[in-house]
């Protein structure tokens, strides 16, 4: 039903569908249907997040697309796509690792695979194209030198559990970046999705000793000077940061003992007015220069080991080196089952040793 409503709009039933397939082969075919489409409407696209202003302005220079962006979260969106499917207002949505899947699973997608395909690690996509991560995020420390009081900064968790310095992780019971930190500390502790208990043991033992700071790592609380050590993506750390009056003060690393990566995938809508756009979208986002574009907004591309970025590009961003000892999250079921009982455990095991 779809398809012939759009079809209408565009005069031909027969022409839409012949672009349509030809798009999925041919760049200068995507690009003609785009171009027809005239628009690409997105959900959770801002343009202060991960630069991309920058992309939308790339498509409308190359391409002539008009873009608008309502903001929303991963959930909203996936639940967006569902409830329009008669009358879609979207086209395109980016929502964090976990959505795609379920969005996946809701009927709500249509794929499509950029012609980088093959330079996207294959725990970051679906093997049909409904999903893959064009950038990612990785658990990293934050730390405010100043705040320190001679003490070296921590490179590692196993250097948090020994140093003095307060650490600050958020709320794991609202926060997915709280929660991936305590699983970034399991992984890098013999543990895994299934069993974060080293992590809690860990968090414990700085809250016995007073060190947990109940401060959420935010640009707001930074600037107070309420976080020693923030446990953060890595790509909030370096904006923040970034933003800050003496930058030079701030040291945002991976820590070397293991950290896990995850990151944010676009999800084309199965209903979308726009569906070529849409896809022309994801081209230029997993091509170089759209990579490039998110690298200016300190998110790391999902291709960064395959680009050469520019010199003031690639200084916003963490060497390549400290990815290393990163590890993807391997079993999305169990850590859903996992994070969904942490605030309680994290309650139980961890708050309660508070002094």
């Amino acid at each position: 039903m779809k398809q012939l409503f759009l079809a209408s709009l565009l005069g031909s039933t027969i022409a839409l569908c012949t672009s349509a397939m030809a798009a999925g082969t041919d760049l200068k075919a995507l690009e003609t249907a785009a171009k027809q489409e005239g628009a690409v409407n997105s959900v959770g696209m801002p343009d202060d997040w991960a630069n991309w202003a920058g992309t939308w302005k790339d498509l409308s220079d190359k391409y002539g697309l008009k873009h608008i962006d309502t903001d929303m979260s991963s959930a909203q969106e996936v639940a967006k796509f569902a409830a329009e499917k008669d009358n879609a207002s979207a086209d395109i949505g980016d929502v964090g690792a976990a959505f795609g899947p379920i969005a996946v699973k809701q009927g709500v997608t249509q794929p499509y695979k950029p012609s980088t395909w093959e330079q996207v690690p294959a725990w970051a996509k679906d093997k049909d194209g409904n999903w893959a991560l064009a950038y990612t995020g990785t658990i990293a420390f934050i730390v405010n030198k100043k705040l320190l009081h001679g003490s070296d900064a921590p490179k590692s968790w196993a250097d948090l559990k020994t140093g003095k310095y307060k650490v600050s992780i958020g709320d794991v019971s609202t926060a997915a970046q709280a929660a991936n930190g305590v699983l970034a500390a399991a992984l890098a502790n013999g543990g895994d999705e299934k069993n974060i208990q080293p992590a809690l043991l860990m968090f414990a033992e700085i809250a016995k000793q007073g060190r947990l700071s109940l401060a959420n790592p935010t640009i707001a609380t930074m600037e107070k000077g309420e976080v020693e050590v923030g446990v953060v993506w890595d790509f909030n750390g370096l904006s923040y940061k970034a933003k800050m009056t003496n930058p030079d003060d701030y040291v945002v690393l991976i820590p070397s003992d293991g950290s896990v990566i995850s990151g944010y995938t676009t999800i084309i809508n199965k209903y979308a007015k726009h569906p070529n756009a849409a896809k022309l979208a994801r081209e230029y986002i997993f091509s170089d220069a759209g990579q490039i574009n998110l690298a200016r907004g300190n998110a790391r591309p999902i291709r960064a080991e395959h680009l050469t970025l520019p010199e003031d590009v690639k200084a916003k961003l963490l060497p390549n080196e400290q990815y290393k000892k990163v590890t993807p999250i391997k079993d999305a079921d169990a850590w859903e089952k996992t994070s969904k009982a942490l605030p309680q455990k994290w309650q139980e095991e961890v708050i309660i040793n508070m002094q």
